[in-house]
């Protein structure tokens, strides 16, 4: 099991080819976290939380700046990368298992093992009886922890997640906190996780990162005193509440606590 990587981003600026001239997406942001660390990135729409995802997973280079995994300079993509999106994108002629295999089928690792794997992690997630199931029959949360698992069996050392449970209902969100948080406590991936949820990125993260509106940059940067293991009650606590309304009060202040 590979243990977690360290980011980090330094001065980085991304711009956009545009009609008018370049479009600043991102500008100066400098944005770390520790191996291991789950920190959410939260801002509006187009602040650039998924263009800055990119440029760590090495999908874009950044006009300015550079992003770094354990020291070393990002300059494409790499199997230490894993992500997740807000889809599952499964591809609908293959099952479950299939699905969840198919990076490493194209990667040309040991299929044999690559499939006893994604069993095991499959039914980790409760889906032991439905590795046969095409997506058609699955629910959206099954869907969801077949791109997960697809995501994890090449055991990155980042996993990096744009809002991927933004398309499920309250409930099973709420069950898919759990179990990410499971499988993060077990096999301690760094984790960058997007959303628009200031709750479910407060609940989820060591720190939550804040970006102003576009062009993206790092408004404020709040630590989350909540004890792990998480449990839903702490949903309820005076501590959540307080990291909730300073990231909301700074959202809608330009910034300031």
């Amino acid at each position: 099991m590979k243990p977690g990587a360290a980011i980090e981003a330094c001065d980085v600026c991304s711009d956009f080819d545009a009609p008018g001239g370049p479009m600043p997406a991102l500008a100066d942001v400098s944005v770390s976290a520790r191996a291991g660390e789950f920190v959410a990135l939260v801002g509006e729409s187009g602040c650039g939380k998924t263009t800055f995802l990119r440029l760590v997973a090495g999908l874009m280079p950044p006009t300015r700046g550079e992003v770094r995994i354990d020291g070393r300079r990002v300059d494409g993509p790499s199997t230490e990368v894993g992500m997740v999106f807000q889809r599952p994108v499964l591809l609908p002629w293959r099952t479950a298992l299939e699905n969840a295999v198919l990076p490493a089928r194209v990667r040309h690792s040991d299929l044999e093992q690559t499939t006893t794997d994604a069993r095991a992690l499959l039914a980790g997630m409760g889906l032991a009886e439905f590795t046969a199931r095409f997506p058609r029959h699955l629910s959206g949360g099954m869907q969801q922890r077949v791109a997960l698992a697809r995501a994890l069996l090449l055991q990155p050392s980042i996993l990096l997640m744009d809002e991927p449970f933004g398309a499920l209902d309250a409930i099973t969100r709420e069950q898919m906190h759990l179990d990410l948080l499971g499988i993060w406590e077990t096999r301690r991936p760094t984790i960058l996780f997007v959303t628009h949820d200031i709750g479910e990125a407060v609940f989820l993260a060591d720190r939550v990162v804040l970006l102003s509106a576009r062009p993206g940059t790092v408004r404020d940067i709040f630590s989350v005193p909540l004890a792990r293991p998480r449990h839903p009650d702490q949903r309820f606590t005076p501590e959540f509440g307080t990291v909730c309304r300073d990231v909301r009060h700074a959202m809608q202040n330009g910034g300031g606590r």
